[in-house]
């Protein structure tokens, strides 16, 4: 989770950061050194997204990151400050919708239509039809904060391209 401290600084912090945080330039350090990581950089703040940049191209990570946590109001500041980091459109699948194939497809427009690479929302509105209609437009799919065995399970079987968890252990084993 990517804010900016007092300084203008990107840490790590999932509020606004009050004090020590861990320091963009200290995850990306550790992150480096595995070369088949992608890293999600879920951004809460978008007032310095250069400084996310300047420091992947310091790491050599500038190809291996991407953005989740943008909204169609952050995407201005995205494409103006860093155009060159794909990132995944937040969107609120209605749940009472989520199988319906013409709605699917106006999410997949708005995506679409944001320059975003796909669709990052919660999992429990992650269905087979979300998946397919998001393929056929050649959008990728992300979801998002699946920490449950059964659940990890369950959209396993549909093949996201990223999942977000906060036990990468646990789905790594049932992967």
């Amino acid at each position: 989770d990517l804010h900016f401290d007092s300084d203008g600084n990107p840490v790590l912090s999932h509020d606004e950061p009050e004090g020590k945080c861990v320091t963009l330039d200290e995850a990306f350090t550790c992150v480096a050194r595995y070369e088949d990581l992608k890293v999600n950089v879920d951004v809460k703040n978008t007032k310095n997204l250069t400084a996310v940049a300047l420091c992947a191209r310091e790491h050599g990570l500038s190809e291996r990151i991407f953005y989740t946590g943008i909204t169609e109001n952050d995407v201005q500041a995205v494409k103006q400050q860093t155009p060159e980091i794909s990132y995944y459109l937040n969107v609120d699948v209605d749940k009472t919708k989520k199988h319906d194939k013409i709605y699917l497809a106006e999410i997949a427009d708005t995506v679409e239509n944001a320059g975003a690479v796909g669709i990052n929302f919660h999992y429990s509105n992650c269905t087979k039809e979300l998946v397919e209609v998001f393929r056929e437009r050649g959008l990728l799919v992300s979801v998002w904060t699946v920490n449950n065995k059964f659940d990890m399970q369950r959209i396993l079987r549909l093949l996201p391209d990223n999942i977000t968890t906060r036990y990468p252990s646990k789905l790594k084993k049932i992967i």
